[in-house]
């Protein structure tokens, strides 16, 4: 409930902005946002990738040579850091869903799909065009689960009952075997069908709908340079595949008729480091008799370390017990193999994420991975540390490491053409978007990119 009050408080003072300090609502603009996952700044900063119609796009428009991300360096706190403009210490997104402390000795869980009003504290660039009159649409967007500022929704995992799903199989684009086959399970098809699906229902959604802000996610790249790695050849033929995904909904806007209207945004969440070991901090803690395992079950815990890829958060069960063990897991973890630096969790704002004081889902410590190490809470044997086989890269490194650096393009309705800036923030992607929607955001960190609008 405190979070609803926060959003809708901060949407209401949207409404108090003085006359004249922002512009009506523009309802005759239509913006794309298409997040391609994990792309780095410095695959697109290599000019031997194929990818044209990206290229068209910022040759048309403007680009920027890196942006920077934000802390974790992972999928949702950075896909709501694109969409708020404020920091993780603001929107309160931490991980790839909502992290949940049970207590009574059980390790965190993350519940994925919980509400997108319980993980996300600030307004969002859809919820500001909605309460405009503005409409609003997503394609496999992220932290959005029953958003209800959103007009029509194709998630992640659709369900036949969903309208746009009814939709699309009452129009023959899609069938319900189809989305049986996007849902969890061993029946669920590869991640380039998921795209190839998810790109599909953008595309009925811009011709039958015409959303004033449509927000679509593509998810192969991230899965490719997860398995093979960056820079490897499965890796450049997925970005291949995602430009020739974005090339079929620029042929949409074209169909609908909207190509003078529409402002498209490419932009990405993180970028990726190659990996070749395992940390398995929990066998550490395990070691120390902090962590009480049956096989590979925990079956209670005085703490426990949830993995963020290159970042992990360790958590402290008990508060009444925070200072006894703070130092003994400080000792032990800072003396694995892997782990760079362990830091404390009050550092959080240096980070831009909040403190444990702020938000329940911030760790007690920080561990940070050393280059070519990546972080594991699993417990596989009896090592901390492990080879990464069938697995070759990943991201949550600090964002002030350049491979983390991602991709930003703007092109069409209110860009000028050929700028190219050495360097944006994905803070800066929202107040950008809403400024060209007429829209403004009651508080903000990042700042409009005026140097790229017309």
């Amino acid at each position: 409930m405190k979070r609803l009050i926060v959003i809708a408080l901060a949407l209401f003072g949207h409404f108090l902005v003085p006359p004249g300090a922002q512009a009506a609502p523009n309802r005759d603009r239509h913006v794309i946002l298409i997040s391609i996952d994990g792309f780095p700044a410095y695959l697109w900063n290599d000019p031997t990738l194929q990818v044209p119609n990206l290229r068209r796009l910022a040759d048309a428009g403007a680009s920027a040579k890196a942006m920077t991300v934000s802390n974790p360096s992972i999928t949702w706190i950075n896909h709501t850091t694109l969409v708020t403009g404020v920091e993780p210490r603001k929107h309160g997104v931490l991980y790839n869903g909502l992290l949940v402390r049970p207590g009574g000795g059980k390790p965190p869980t993350i519940e994925q799909w919980a509400h997108k009003d319980r993980l996300v504290f600030s307004p969002t660039l859809y919820d500001l065009a909605h309460a405009a009159g503005l409409t609003t649409a997503e394609s496999d967007w992220v932290a959005v689960t029953d958003a209800e500022t959103i007009n029509w929704s194709f998630a992640e995992l659709p369900k036949l009952e969903d309208p746009v799903v009814r939709e699309m199989i009452a129009a023959g684009k899609a069938t319900e075997e189809e989305i049986g086959w996007m849902q969890m399970g061993p029946n669920r098809k590869g991640v380039a069908f998921l795209d190839a699906m998810w790109t599909r229902a953008a595309i009925h959604l811009i011709e039958t709908h015409q959303p004033n802000l449509l927000l679509y996610h593509t998810l192969n790249t991230d899965y490719i340079h997860h398995m093979y790695g960056p820079r490897s050849g499965p890796g450049f033929t997925a970005l291949e595949l995602a430009d020739r995904l974005v090339g079929d909904v620029l042929a949409a806007v074209d169909r609908a008729g909207l190509k003078e209207k529409t402002t498209i945004v490419v932009a990405t969440d993180h970028g990726f480091k190659k990996v070749t070991k395992f940390v398995q901090p929990n066998v550490v803690l395990k070691e120390a008799g902090l962590v009480r395992a049956l096989g590979p079950t925990v079956a209670s815990c005085d703490a426990y370390v949830m993995a963020q890829g290159g970042m992990a958060f360790v958590y402290v069960n008990d508060p009444a017990r925070r200072d006894e063990l703070l130092p003994l897991l400080r000792e032990k973890l800072s003396a694995t193999e892997g782990i760079a630096k362990v830091i404390d969790g009050t550092e959080g704002h240096s980070l831009g994420m909040p403190v444990p004081a702020e938000n329940p889902g911030m760790g007690d410590l920080i561990l940070y991975a050393a280059d070519g190490y990546a972080f594991r809470k699993e417990m596989h044997g009896d090592k901390a540390v492990l080879p990464a086989e069938n697995y070759a890269g990943t991201h949550g490194y600090l964002n002030s490491d350049p491979e983390l650096d991602g991709i930003f393009i703007a092109s069409g309705a209110g860009i000028k053409p050929g700028v190219v800036l050495d360097r944006v923030r994905n803070l800066d992607v929202a107040p950008t978007l809403a400024k060209l929607m007429g829209l403004a955001f009651p508080e903000i960190d990042g700042r409009v990119l005026d140097e790229i609008l017309e």
